[in-house]
């Protein structure tokens, strides 16, 4: 089995989360992390094709000799890639061109707003009534997108009832304001007037310390769909020299293991990680300052992509459709990007890349109306941020089959599930009513409805009688909205030939 090898960095991150962070001028939402990798004899051609980059454009290097993703100032991704020059635009395609199918490439968008969201809700959860998940996502899109200065501010005030207050009025007023643009605000009003009816007391926190978890959460999903167990991961030393760093730290609470620190100055796997964590940070960012509202007149109005967006040439055009291979189209996994409950950026970042790609050459962008592009991709990407929406409803788990047997693999439970549905042992229930320690009920990929029962302890998958197939549904239904029913004690009945089920 191959080992890999993996280098981490990030870029846009903030050590301390306060008042002064999310207001000041340069702040951007998203913490952004990238994990590269490839197999371990692959290296040596990896990091010689990265130092001849490295050779090439030495006189961009730092004062530590270091050649970084500083190099790339913000000011030329205003218009995305549009707006590069002729250097910044070769440079670019000459770093992605060291990545090719074998590559693997892992990154992580969050949301520093929905991070205190989360923790201020943090007792706020699922249930068969209220999608909880759906308000938090509708609070943090509107601080993000609004940015109002009260509520932010409130948030780090002692006083809870203070910030739901300043929450309360600030959805009151948004929704008065958005009565003069109906048409566009519709949805965006129906949905602050749910949050205002369910709003409860929370306690707020004046300061967070950024919870480094979230992203490595994913890159430990990402090698488990990868089936990878043997790699290092390296990640770029922060803080004191001789201790770990909360990045280590987190790391290795969730579960990674063969995790060491590393100075960039001396790892080319590293600089690599950061130059990729740079580029994706800055085309964020500046689709973010293009699409946010700058001011309360704004809040009404349609945020369109300037035409100066698609005013590209040949290069230009290339280099999304190089970065669209790299991150959609090679090594093409589920967990290959990662983000939380509000994703907007990552999905309108994604939709970036796809939309540029469908152009063959700069003649097709002018011959479909140059000047209606920003129409057309609004249209585009907001059908992806509906379809990503839709699949953020669903509550379930997505787990992956580590198939180590050709005939079975184990649930959650540990339960056995026979490829061959056939092999399944059927749940024997005899007249009159007995009664079981559920562990999780579910379905096949014919609908055929499962059962897991703990048996004296040991988890045994069972079909049930089709007759059951209703009850099954209306159970998987309800964890589908955020209501778990099990484990659970259940009395199964047979009465001539019909059966119940019923949950104690």
């Amino acid at each position: 089995m191959d080992t890999y090898k993996f280098y981490y960095d990030e870029s846009e991150h903030s050590r301390k989360i306060n008042y002064n962070t999310v207001t000041a001028p340069n702040y951007y939402d998203n913490f952004v992390t990238v994990v590269v990798g490839w197999a371990k004899e692959k290296e040596k051609e990896v990091f010689k094709k990265y130092e001849d980059f490295e050779n090439k454009y030495a006189d961009r290097k730092d004062g530590n000799g270091e050649l970084k993703s500083t190099t790339l100032k913000q000011k030329k991704f205003e218009c995305g890639f549009a707006s590069l020059d002729k250097t910044n635009t070769q440079f670019i395609m000459d770093f992605l061109s060291i990545f090719d199918e074998s590559t693997k490439l892992y990154f992580s968008v969050a949301s520093k707003i929905e991070y205190l969201v989360l923790q201020l809700f943090i007792g706020y959860q699922n249930n068969f009534i209220i999608d909880a998940d759906a308000v938090k996502y509708s609070i943090t899109k509107a601080l993000v997108a609004y940015r109002p200065q009260n509520v932010i501010q409130s948030i780090y005030d002692d006083n809870s009832k203070e910030f739901v207050e300043e929450l309360k009025r600030f959805f009151r007023e948004r929704i008065e304001c958005n009565r003069s643009n109906m048409s566009l605000k519709e949805q965006e009003n129906e949905a602050f007037e749910n949050i205002l009816h369910i709003l409860d007391n929370n306690s707020a926190i004046p300061e967070f310390q950024w919870d480094y978890r979230m992203p490595f959460s994913g890159f430990a999903k990402y090698l488990q769909e990868e089936q990878i167990k043997n790699y290092a991961l390296v990640l770029d030393k922060e803080g004191e020299k001789n201790e770990a760093s909360r990045t280590m730290q987190a790391a290795c609470e969730i579960g990674l293991s063969n995790v060491t620190e590393g100075n960039s100055k001396d790892n080319c796997g590293l600089r690599m990680a950061d130059m990729m964590a740079g580029i994706i940070s800055k085309l964020l960012k500046a689709l973010c300052n293009e699409l946010h509202y700058h001011s309360i007149a704004e809040g009404v109005e349609k945020k369109l992509l300037n035409a100066k967006w698609f005013q590209l040439n040949e290069t230009q055009l290339d280099l999304y459709k190089r970065l669209y291979k790299i991150i959609c189209e090679w090594d093409n996994v589920w967990y290959k990007s990662y983000a939380g409950i509000y994703s907007d950026d990552l999905v309108c970042f994604i939709g970036l890349l796809g939309y540029m790609t469908h152009f063959e050459n700069k003649e097709q962008i002018i011959n479909e109306k140059l000047e209606m592009q920003g129409e057309y991709f609004n249209g585009y990407v907001c059908q992806q941020l509906s379809d990503y929406f839709n699949r953020r409803r669903s509550k379930l788990p997505i787990d992956f089959i580590d198939k180590n047997d050709e005939e079975y693999f184990l649930n959650r439970r540990g339960a056995k599930v026979y490829f061959d549905i056939t092999k399944q042992p059927v749940l024997e229930i005899a007249e009159g009513s007995q009664t079981e320690m559920v562990l999780s009920v579910g379905m096949d990929k014919l609908g055929i409805p499962l059962i897991t029962i703990s048996n004296d302890g040991n988890p045994i998958c069972y079909r049930l009688p089709e007759e059951l197939s209703d009850w099954t549904y209306t159970a998987i239904g309800m964890a589908n909205m955020g209501e778990n029913l099990f484990p659970s004690q259940v009395v199964f009945t047979k009465e001539k030939n019909r059966y119940f089920a019923d949950i104690l």
